[in-house]
């Protein structure tokens, strides 16, 4: 049963990511910086972890987990180490996860050629 929410709420999120292309004609970077503040909205209003609990990989492989990861990262840091803690804790536990883009990134570019 855990497949099957994974699916539905994953598969939820991207259908409101296609009908922000689609039917709102929002550009990609639009539509990514609506989820991903959406994400940050939502775990800052407590729903996101509950969510996470509920759907798993459905919750946390979506752009809208990164939203999610950077509030969350802030609001534990923040408690831990004041208002220097909100701004490391961003960084803290989303740095592996911006790395590995990067890295993979210019892997990318090493190895593919672009047509035209």
């Amino acid at each position: 049963m855990t497949f099957l929410w994974a699916f539905i709420v994953g598969g939820l999120i991207c259908v409101i990511g296609q009908l922000m292309f689609d039917v709102a004609k929002l550009t990609p970077a639009h539509t990514m910086a609506i989820l991903v503040v959406a994400g940050a909205i939502i775990d800052g209003i407590g729903w996101y972890d509950p969510l996470i609990e509920f759907a798993g990989a459905g919750a946390t492989v979506p752009i809208t987990s990164f939203g999610n990861s950077l509030v969350h990262g802030a609001l534990t840091q923040l408690g831990e180490d004041g208002w220097v803690g909100a701004v490391s804790g961003i960084f803290k536990t989303t740095s592996a996860g911006i790395s590995a883009a990067i890295v993979f990134s210019f892997l990318a570019a090493l190895f593919v050629r672009p047509k035209g």
